[in-house]
């Protein structure tokens, strides 16, 4: 019998495709907190934090094991031996299931394979493998849980990778001379986003390419009046130089959109420039560690699936994000219990960061250095 645990949409067990029934919110949320960290023990009081919200009772070592035997029976229930599926480790328990098992896994190892055949110009099957990892998707993940620190921080940095896989599938149809049929997608997608520049590079260029130069013109026209309204800026270089060869009726060579990882630093929410802006560095640990920041940004919490993670019961689960945008390197507070603060200033949703800044997160102090 195959098994299949799910967390883009909400949470939800399946075995030979049927639904299996295992509990509530918190044996739904233990369930999910496993299957985020999959093949990695997950200690106890990890786990009592993620299902009580961060306020769990004294008695949450018994109320985990109930959670457990119950779910290892739904399992046995439904011909799964749950001493292969679900292992108690020393200080907690482990969910040991294989990628293809989990839809978390399926949707980034399809992704994976779309940017590699990107890479290679086979745009036809990074078009079919984008494709696919988006089909996994079921709605916002951990839907059911909304409300949950932990879930809700993982919401939304998952948010922020179905926004590049979709990105980088549109490139891909582009490249494949089928612009038309992302037109309605994309006028939906920058409707919900309209402060992602990418995202109007693309409905642009895909008008433009379908032969509708004065609808693409007119889209140049919204943007423009978009970032005006809601951020007193002009558009980026990029846009500007797209928006000039529509008018001249130049031709777009397909060859030359940008690949997906090189358009992630522009995914974030354009921010004012400023004068400070910085395009890359690293964060230097109060024990002279030194982190770099690659090029498409950092994510930062307890959970160790971050890029950064720390041992700090005051950082969330997914607590900060550090991404390139056009106007440097911006840091944005993942919903976090306790903020995010630079300079000792709290931060709303995202600031741009300066060299030297010190960043807390949590009870973690982190130093800024930017390259010279």
């Amino acid at each position: 019998m195959s098994l299949d645990v799910r967390v883009l949409g909400s949470v939800e067990l399946l075995v030979g495709g049927v639904p299996v029934a295992f509990g509530g919110p918190k044996p739904r949320a233990l369930l999910a907190a496993l299957a985020v960290n999959r093949r990695r023990a997950v200690s106890s009081s990890a786990l009592a934090e993620m299902v009580w919200n961060e306020d769990p009772p004294d008695s949450y070592s018994a109320s985990l094991q109930v959670f457990v035997s119950n779910l290892r029976k739904a399992l046995r229930n439904s011909g799964i031996d749950p001493a292969r599926v679900l292992r108690t480790e020393a200080s907690g328990y482990r969910l040991e299931v294989a990628e293809e098992a989990c839809d978390l896994g399926r949707f980034q190892a399809a992704r994976e394979a779309g940017t590699r055949a990107a890479e290679a110009g086979d745009h036809a099957s990074a078009a079919q493998h984008f494709a696919a990892a988006l089909r996994e998707w079921r709605g916002r993940a951990l839907a059911d849980l909304a409300g949950l620190q932990f879930a809700d921080s993982f919401a939304t940095a998952m948010e922020e990778e179905r926004l590049l896989a979709a990105s980088a599938r549109f490139d891909a149809e582009i490249a494949c001379g089928r612009a038309s049929s992302v037109i309605g997608e994309l006028v939906a997608v920058t409707g919900e986003h309209p402060l992602r520049e990418p995202l109007w590079g693309q409905l642009i260029t895909a008008l433009y390419l379908s032969g509708r130069q004065a609808d693409a013109l007119d889209a140049c026209r919204r943007v423009r009046a978009v970032l005006a309204d809601e951020l007193g800026i002009d558009p980026g270089p990029a846009l500007i130089e797209l928006e000039q060869r529509v008018l001249r009726q130049e031709p777009l060579h397909t060859g030359e959109l940008k690949r997906t990882d090189q358009l992630a630093a522009a995914m974030t929410e354009t921010v004012t420039e400023t004068p400070r802006t910085v395009r890359s560095g690293q964060l230097r640990l109060a024990d002279g560690r030194a982190v770099l920041i690659p090029p498409n940004g950092i994510r930062i919490g307890r959970m160790t699936d971050n890029d950064l993670v720390l041992d700090d019961p005051k950082a969330s689960r997914y607590h900060a994000a550090i991404t390139p945008t056009r106007a440097g390197l911006l840091i944005k507070d993942l919903n976090s219990a306790n903020g995010v603060f630079i300079n000792a200033e709290a931060i709303d949703e995202g600031a741009p960061l300066a060299d030297g800044d010190s960043i807390r997160i949590g009870s973690t102090v982190l130093t800024f250095h930017a390259d010279r």
